[in-house]
């Protein structure tokens, strides 16, 4: 099923098949966080976040040089990758490239990987084996990762929102006001404190960057401590906060990636089930006027949804 989801994304033909793909962002002017494709002739990057999808691909052959950035804390305290194209190969991908150099040649920055050592072997077997055969090309991948076993080891979907079909799991409303709710979604020490009184250890978060007219976006990363949240694991997640049509409330969404231990047993309890199932997890909170006090402050009701995708079968 995956790679026939993959086939059909990138267009390709039945032989080309998916060796591995892992989650990462996709560094331009503002992080993108998506999914990352390995085959033995491509590599792409697909995602389909809040509606608006991005995928490009190119050929390993393509690739001049790959270079290993040290770790910075806009990249969330991990190693990145460079990866430059010979010049004037793989324009069709310029869309998803960061920069085009003075010698013509394209350049993409992928970071913020949820597991980067295999991620990063993974590549560099690949592209060191560009005049291989794709059996001598699988075997080299085996060899460097020292495992017989080539699915993702982060057990997830690649498949977007709107590719799926959402259940709500939970709602609730509760009446706040509504400027300083929203002031805690400005990662000052308010909203770390409070992530941290939930289990969200290590929680860093970057400025909201406007993506369109009136809508802005931030990423998210954090460490869950097993004592608090009763699950450990890495997360990242990708947030957009809105004005409602109405302009007297916002709307703020997440989409969410849980790196889960395998320590963790599946079915522990039904939420932990559904996120071992499928790490891409959407939420969004709205936050609405509902009356003004004697003090002109307005009153709201956060909303929020929690909602897994469905039906999808790990990798």
């Amino acid at each position: 099923h995956t790679n026939l989801e993959f086939q059909k994304i990138f267009s390709l033909p039945p032989e080309e098949f998916l060796i591995n793909d892992f989650t990462c962002h996709l560094k331009r002017k503002m992080l993108t966080q998506g999914r990352l494709f390995l085959s033995p002739r491509i590599i792409g990057f697909y995602t389909n976040l809040f509606g608006h999808k991005t995928k490009f691909f190119f050929l390993w052959e393509d690739i001049e040089e790959i270079q290993l950035l040290p770790a910075t804390l806009s990249s969330m305290g991990s190693p990145s990758l460079l990866i430059t194209l010979r010049k004037g190969r793989g324009m069709d991908a310029r869309h998803g490239a960061k920069q085009l150099d003075d010698e013509g040649r394209l350049k993409f920055h992928l970071q913020s990987f949820v597991s980067f050592n295999a991620a990063h072997k993974t590549i560099m077997a690949l592209w060191k084996a560009r005049s291989l055969t794709p059996e001598e090309k699988i075997q080299l991948v085996e060899e460097e990762s020292e495992t017989k076993d080539l699915q993702n080891e982060e057990g997830g979907s690649f498949l977007g929102i709107e590719d799926v079909k959402m259940s709500e799991v939970f709602s609730s409303t509760i009446p706040f006001d509504v400027p300083v709710l929203m002031g805690i979604f400005e990662g000052g020490p308010v909203e770390r404190r409070i992530m941290e009184k939930v289990g969200c250890m290590d929680y860093s978060v970057t400025a909201w960057e406007p993506v369109r007219a009136d809508v802005h976006q931030r990423q998210v990363h954090c460490r869950l401590d097993k004592k608090v949240a009763r699950r450990d694991g890495e997360v990242m997640s990708t947030q957009q906060k809105s004005p409602l049509p109405d302009k007297n409330g916002w709307l703020v969404e997440e989409v969410m990636t849980l790196e889960a231990p395998y320590s963790i047993p599946v079915g522990a309890d039904l939420v932990q089930a559904e996120v071992m199932q499928c790490p891409s997890i959407y939420r969004h909170g709205m936050v609405k006027e509902l009356q003004k006090s004697k003090e002109d402050h307005a009153r709201g009701g956060i909303q929020v949804v929690f909602s897994p995708q469905e039906d999808i079968q790990p990798t």
